[in-house]
Formats: structure tokens, sequence, C-alpha cells
């Protein structure tokens, strides 16, 4: 009798050990494929380091926050490599598709224009929208620049090391008469100045 409670429970637990057994194998065959290109990879979060050349994208599900590794990054983010993860990071504007940082759009979606790496639904003043490109194109007339006035420091010209010239852009005459005028651009920089004025002043 002895023998045979004996045999039974040796027969359940070898039972027990096959189904945790194979239990064990499902989750680490998910898990392997959650963590595709994975250096380090959680159950929870998924990917948490990836191979060298792959980007880590990072998205959140309610409170959950879960990571994967992908060759290039989907729309709405742009790739930046660092010296011990690359990720990829979300472009600011949620109108944007495509940006090349943060801030600067490349393409935009369905319904919005781009102008100078912004995304808008109706095209600036002083600009038409591009249907084919989705763009806004600048319908003014641009004119040259000016020459750079002389390099000043609190209207001086000399006794500082580093002073401020500035140049301007104006309108052509023929622009005002026959487009939309652009407005008027001025441009300043650095320059160096004469640290010692003449006669010692």
């Amino acid at each position: 009798m002895q023998w045979i409670i004996f045999m039974l429970l040796l027969f359940i637990s070898s039972v027990e050990m096959l189904t945790q057994n194979r239990w064990k194998k499902q989750a680490s065959a998910s898990l392997l494929e959650n963590c595709t290109g994975c250096v380090l990879c959680s159950e929870d979060n998924g990917c948490i380091t990836c191979h060298h050349r792959l980007f880590l994208l990072i998205w959140r599900d309610g409170i959950r926050q879960y990571g994967m590794c992908v060759h290039t990054c989907p729309p709405g983010y742009f790739g930046v490599r660092g010296l011990e993860v690359n990720r990829c990071t979300k472009c600011r504007s949620p109108s944007c598709e495509s940006c090349f940082s943060r801030d600067f759009c490349m393409k935009c979606k369905d319904k919005f224009y781009l102008y100078k790496g912004q995304c808008f639904r109706q095209c600036p003043p002083g600009t038409e929208a591009q249907l084919g490109s989705r763009e806004c194109q600048e319908t003014c007339e641009q004119g040259p620049w000016s020459e750079w006035s002389a390099c000043t420091h609190e209207s001086r010209t000399c006794g500082c090391k580093w002073g401020v010239e500035t140049r301007v852009r104006e309108v052509p005459e023929a622009a005002r008469e026959e487009r939309t005028a652009c407005p008027a651009q001025l441009e300043t920089r650095r320059c160096r100045m004469k640290k010692h004025c003449p006669g010692g002043e």
C-alpha cells in the first residue's frame, strides 16, 4: 500500500514539474520574441539596452512603459545616437510626421503645411501653399543684403575688444508695387573692434 502511495506521489510531482517546465519555455519564448535586438531585456518593460546599431524606442501604454529595439525610428520620432545608447526621440509637435531634431520638422501630417521647420494648418502671411509638397512658399520678393555697418559697442567704434555690426535686407521697389511686401530683415553679428582708439581716447 505504501508503495502505491509513493508511486502516486512521484507521478503527481513529475506532472507538476513537466507543467512548470512547459510554462517556463513558453514564457522565455514570448520574452525572446519581444526582446529582438536587445542586449538587456525585462519581462515587464521589454528592451532596456539595444545592440550598437539599433535605436531604443520607448512608448507608454497607460502607466506602463515599454521598450523595443528598432533599425529606424517610426513616424513622429527621430534617431539620436549616443555613446551608451541610441534612442528614438519624439518630435515636439504632434502635427509633425518626420523631424530632424525635436523642434525642426521635415514633413508634416496630412492637413498641415511645412514652413521653416514648423507645421501650420494655414500658411503664414506672405506665403502660399504648395499642394504637391504640402509646403508654404514665400510669395514676396527679397532684396539684396546691404553692406555690414561699422563695428560698434555702445555707439563707440574703438576702445573695446568686441562689438556688433548689422546689415539690413529691404524690399525692392518693384516688389512693393507688384507683389506682397516681405518684411525688412535685420541681421547682427559679433565683430572685433580696435582695442585702442587713435590719440589715446
